[in-house]
């Protein structure tokens, strides 16, 4: 399985999908979002919110790759600079969740009377960082030497895609009423977040090690 992603320039595939479920379990208005619909319209209001989040995440996804492939075929010795600079920003991401306050997190977007698809969807695309985050994310796992254009940006939103219908399926199904008790036990809240900054420091040291 690994080799078919490195043949199409995709590298680090297991590390991609790790890194992915830890950004999409820390707390923001998209888990938030999810989480809301699902308590006030059940399975319906939860997956509706879901896909309008996966559709906003795809649009973005779609901006950034069109930046990401543009630098590629520019100067290839400057994306690896920006690979270098991704590698960074995941890093400071941790550093980020490591100094924050108690009780500090993703806001909760207030919602209007649309349905939950389009709140999923607006939620989303109202975050400023988030293509700015995909600029950084997938330059981290694109190998400049074997890339295959179009058919590795696709397979890179595939597999971000993926994790995320996984990941909020469960918030759906399973993780509703946890989350909610969860999310009001602040130590509990803060071990997870200084977790994922470790995990973020370390992984974009290796990243700059490879």
């Amino acid at each position: 399985m690994t080799a078919a992603f490195d043949a199409i320039g995709i590298t680090d595939i297991w590390q991609l999908v790790a890194a992915t479920m830890v950004f999409l379990m820390l707390p923001g208005p998209g888990t938030f979002c999810v989480l809301t619909c699902a308590a006030k319209g059940g399975l319906r209001g939860g997956f509706a919110s879901l896909f309008g989040l996966m559709l906003g995440d795809a649009a973005l996804m779609f901006m950034a790759a069109i930046g990401v492939a543009a630098l590629l075929q520019a100067n290839p010795m400057l994306f690896t600079g920006v690979q270098y600079i991704g590698a960074a920003y995941l890093a400071y991401l941790g550093w980020k969740l490591l100094t924050a306050k108690t009780g500090q997190g993703g806001a909760i977007v207030p919602f209007s009377n649309a349905a939950d698809f389009r709140r999923g969807f607006l939620v989303t695309l109202i975050n400023p960082k988030a293509i700015v985050f995909y600029m950084a994310f997938f330059p981290l796992f694109i190998n400049p030497a074997t890339h295959q254009g179009a058919l590795t940006f696709v397979t890179l939103a595939g597999v971000i895609m993926s994790c995320t219908l996984f990941y909020g399926s469960l918030l759906v199904i399973v993780g509703n009423a946890a989350a909610r008790r969860l999310s009001r036990n602040r130590r509990i809240a803060a071990f997870a977040s200084r977790a994922a900054g470790i995990f973020l420091i370390g992984f974009g040291i290796k990243l700059t090690t490879n």
